[in-house]
């Protein structure tokens, strides 16, 4: 299991009075979840992505994004989780507490690249951003791609918001990619791909 991250008050108080924040209780644990518990916590998952695909997030998904779709979405991921061939991390308002974000890991990958994994599906709920909590799960997912001897990450983003995070973090822009997919108005926007060696 991945060890948990808490957001430091720093992090967590930046733009924290708007009116439209979302009041956490607790501070906001990071960790992993197994087969099971994913697949219990399949409401609050689907709750995350449904939020982020309808406030325009480009993660694979149209909009309206149906319960049912997102509901087999994350029975999918806990049965990939299950295999072994991902990592899925969720941060909480507490242990236990609701889920404000999320972050997957893909840990199987070609043969001729065994140090390599994809980070994936980096969500955080609309009304609980800018508190640090997406810095956090880049974090564990780091934590947990050194756990699995992997040396080198790679993603994909279409968000200039996350850009300015993955640039904080200490993730190298390779490029755009035009035109690459859809936003989930069916409007076309730019892919852009990261890397980071973390051994």
């Amino acid at each position: 299991m991945v060890s948990g991250f808490a957001v430091s008050k720093h992090e967590k108080g930046r733009e924290s009075r708007a009116a439209t924040d979302l009041v956490l209780a607790h501070p906001v644990l990071v960790r992993r979840l197994g087969k099971e518990e994913a697949l219990a916590r399949i409401p609050a998952l689907s709750d995350v992505l449904i939020n982020c695909v309808h406030g325009g997030a480009s993660v694979s998904f149209m909009a309206p994004l149906s319960r049912e779709r997102a509901d087999a979405f994350w029975r999918s991921v806990a049965e990939d989780v299950a295999a072994g061939g991902r990592a899925l991390l969720v941060a909480e308002d507490g242990p236990g507490g609701e889920i404000v974000g999320t972050v997957q890991l893909v840990l199987a990958q070609p043969e001729n690249q065994p140090h390599r994994a994809d980070v994936s599906k980096m969500l955080v709920r609309r009304s609980a951003r800018r508190r640090g909590i997406g810095a956090a799960l880049m974090r564990a997912v780091e934590d947990a791609a050194r756990q699995a001897a992997k040396t080198l990450l790679v993603l994909d983003t279409a968000s200039d918001e996350a850009e300015r995070l993955y640039a904080r973090s200490g993730w190298a822009r390779v490029g755009a990619v035009p035109g690459y997919a859809l936003l989930p108005d069916g409007r076309p926007c730019d892919t852009v791909y990261y890397y980071k060696q973390i051994g």
